[in-house]
């Protein structure tokens, strides 16, 4: 049976879509618009064709199907990353390129790392830093949004245990992998030099870990058991590869999406300054309609029917978390953000055994970054003539810089940095 034939009188649109593309970039939010009110899946001839799935209903059944729509690495669809289209020629992650029952297996070694009393532990050192960033630049009245809010990438870079001066070159390596367009210089200068270095800066520490093991997430992760036997170093540079992957942009992508949402609602902006309690509620509705991981992929196992459609082996899927958040049949007025939805059953830390093991720490960070920043920076302005956006936006939306000004303050802190020993060094 041709794709046609699957595609004919079962009412799912062929339509031109790539969410790689500059006019998906422009508008993501009505991009995917379009999709779901032409149907709950669609399919595309864009990368060797695959289908995406828009509403809240497919997407959460296909995310907690794993048997048929897999996240482990494949033939299908070429080489790389198998959980974004087209694949991303980096190293393979552990365990969000695992299916069960491998996964759970590594998803327990991961667990404990980022379960909330682990996340409490680690508070210092995210209000070090996030203080530290902001003295910075509290006192020149002037900073880039988008330097500021890499607190995630010094806190994950420093928690595993490297050196956190690095920080911003983990966090441009990753950024240009999954935001430049590929073929483009920066594109090609992140898989050419800055992802060789990271891996041997990276399996360096691993093997300084086996002999002269510290109190950090390297160290426990190198004495580690699978199976009743040792990790393998292969082991954990694929685990620390995917923990540096997620911290470095998901975070700072939510940030930035609501710091600029916030430049344009000054009531709500001054309806959190006053109630700074309200914060983690409105990171809950913040997460929902800026989601920061967009879209990831899966790869079908075996012939079937689902959603009421035929798919067969090897074809690609595109969830959208992003469109999902925004089904009307899921949530009342969903282009409208209310700090006090609840339930707020988004979808953007995926579903299903794949869900974020990262989301405590994210959701700590990312309250304390926009606690500190409506408190010490009440009255920002962002020069949006100068915002710089990513030109990819199909995996984590952002901008490259986003300008700003606001009225002057003074430091609070201790002036301890990525550039000096970390708490408790």
């Amino acid at each position: 049976m041709t794709l046609d034939d699957r595609l004919s009188g079962k009412n799912c649109p062929v339509v031109d879509f790539d969410h790689n593309s500059a006019d998906h970039a422009a508008d993501p939010v009505g991009s995917y618009r379009r999709l779901r009110e032409l149907a709950p899946v669609v399919h595309t001839p864009h990368h060797g064709g695959f289908w995406v799935f828009t509403d809240y209903e497919s997407v959460f059944e296909a995310a907690r199907d794993d048997r048929t729509f897999s996240s482990a690495r494949c033939p299908y669809g070429g080489e790389g990353l198998a959980t974004v289209i087209p694949k991303t020629p980096v190293n393979h992650h552990i365990p969000v390129e695992l299916d069960p029952p491998d996964h759970r297996k590594y998803r327990k070694l991961i667990n404990p790392l980022m379960s909330p009393a682990a996340v409490e532990h680690l508070r210092p050192m995210i209000e070090k830093y996030t203080t530290w960033f902001i003295d910075r630049v509290i006192e020149d009245g002037r900073c880039d949004f988008a330097s500021v809010i890499g607190v995630p990438a010094v806190v994950t870079i420093d928690w595993l245990g490297l050196p956190p001066q690095d920080w911003e070159r983990y966090a441009h390596a990753h950024h240009a992998a999954l935001s430049e367009l590929p073929g483009t210089p920066e594109f090609d200068h992140a898989i050419d030099v800055e992802f060789p270095w990271m891996e041997a800066q990276l399996r360096s520490a691993i093997a300084e870990r086996r002999t002269d093991p510290r109190d950090d997430v390297l160290s426990r992760l190198v004495a580690s058991e699978v199976d009743g036997r040792p990790v393998t170093d292969d082991e954990v540079f694929a685990i620390a590869e995917l923990l540096i992957s997620g911290g470095v942009g998901t975070t700072a992508s939510l940030i930035g999406q609501t710091l600029m949402y916030l430049d344009g609602n000054r009531a709500l902006r001054r309806i959190l300054i006053e109630n700074p309690q309200k914060i983690p509620r409105a990171i809950e509705e913040f997460l929902r309609v800026f989601a920061p991981t967009q879209a990831l992929a899966r790869t079908v196992t075996r012939d079937t029917e689902f959603a009421g459609h035929r798919f067969r082996t090897g074809d690609r899927v595109l969830l959208g978390w992003a469109s999902a958040n925004r089904d009307t049949r899921a949530f009342a007025d969903p282009d409208t953000v209310d700090i006090e939805r609840w339930p707020n059953r988004h979808t953007s830390f995926g579903m299903g055994v794949h869900r974020c093991a990262g989301s405590h720490l994210a959701r700590a960070l990312s309250v304390d970054m926009l606690g500190r920043i409506l408190a010490r920076m009440p009255d920002y302005e962002i020069l949006h003539g100068q915002v710089v956006p990513f030109a990819h936006q199909a995996v984590n939306p952002g901008w490259k810089s986003i300008p700003a000004r606001f009225t002057p303050g003074r430091r609070i802190g201790s002036g301890d940095g990525p550039y000096l020993p970390s708490a408790g060094e």
